[in-house]
């Protein structure tokens, strides 16, 4: 499987993304394990299925689209393990794409941003912008899988 490295932050709810249109996300958990979980997302009008190993900043993970139909058929499964939200693509003064998801339903006020990176050495001098919140790429309490049942974390609310 491919690794996907990435930082993970809590968001300022000020930041400059208000005016970034938002993509309605839907994803649901077919399957969560101690470090590895199978999601299917709907994001805008595509549809996949994905396959995550690993926590922090460096995870293994194998994504393919899969149809509306297949994604259907699925939901259901899914039923108690479900994320409501919103994403924004917020390009970077570096260059890079900030991903800010605005969770609705039982996570509604939690906003989090993801940044990823082609390498550990990359993701690790990378600043974050000063509207960027408390990093929380290690703290397994704001990876989705975990949220979509725990809820948001004590601390965060």
């Amino acid at each position: 499987m491919p690794n996907e490295i990435e930082r993970k932050f809590t968001a300022r709810t000020n930041g400059p993304f208000t005016d970034v249109p938002a993509i309605p996300v839907q994803q649901g958990y077919l399957v969560r394990a101690d470090g590895a979980h199978v999601r299917i997302r709907k994001s805008g009008g595509a549809h996949t299925l994905t396959v995550k190993k690993g926590r922090g900043l460096t995870r293994q993970e194998f994504e393919i689209g899969i149809s509306a139909d297949d994604f259907d058929a699925l939901w259901p499964a899914t039923e108690g393990a479900r994320v409501t939200k919103t994403r924004r693509l917020v390009p970077l003064p570096d260059g890079r794409t900030a991903c800010v998801d605005e969770f609705a339903a039982q996570l509604a006020g939690l906003v989090m941003v993801e940044v990823e990176f082609t390498t550990e050495d990359e993701a690790r001098r990378f600043r974050p912008p000063a509207w960027f919140g408390t990093e929380v790429t290690e703290d397994v309490r704001y990876s989705n899988s975990v949220l979509v049942t725990a809820g948001r974390p004590v601390t965060d609310r």
